[in-house]
């Protein structure tokens, strides 16, 4: 059974920061591409940040220099650290693991963590 499991979400103030972590288990094939998207209410599913198996990132350009995505092989996790956090951060923020390839390709989807910057 693959199993997602998001931590870290809160309520931060402006310029504050959170980490947040995605540890997967359960996947039988070969971890390709981890990421995260965010969904805010009213709008549609956008990504933030990316990160291959060799440790090629690519970020959203409303992201850049402020949050950092990592990833730790041994353990299947990936990591979103957000610094001088916006209210425009606001949202839910899910993870996503891309695994496998041709006929086991695979994308699977973590439950959301709830990210609230506010004053």
């Amino acid at each position: 059974q693959v199993q997602l499991v998001e931590s870290g979400g809160g309520l931060v103030q402006p310029g504050e920061s959170l980490r947040l972590s995605c540890a997967a288990s359960g996947i039988r094939f070969r971890i390709n591409a981890m990421g995260w998207y965010r969904q805010a209410p009213g709008k549609q599913r956008e990504l933030v940040a990316t990160i291959t198996s060799g440790g090629d990132t690519n970020y959203a350009d409303s992201v850049k220099g402020r949050f950092t995505i990592s990833r730790d092989n041994a353990k299947n996790t990936v990591y979103l650290q957000m610094n001088s956090l916006k209210p425009e951060d606001t949202a839910v923020y899910y993870c996503n693991v891309d695994s496998g390839t041709g006929y086991f390709k695979a994308v699977y989807w973590g439950q959301g963590t709830q990210v609230t910057v506010s004053s």
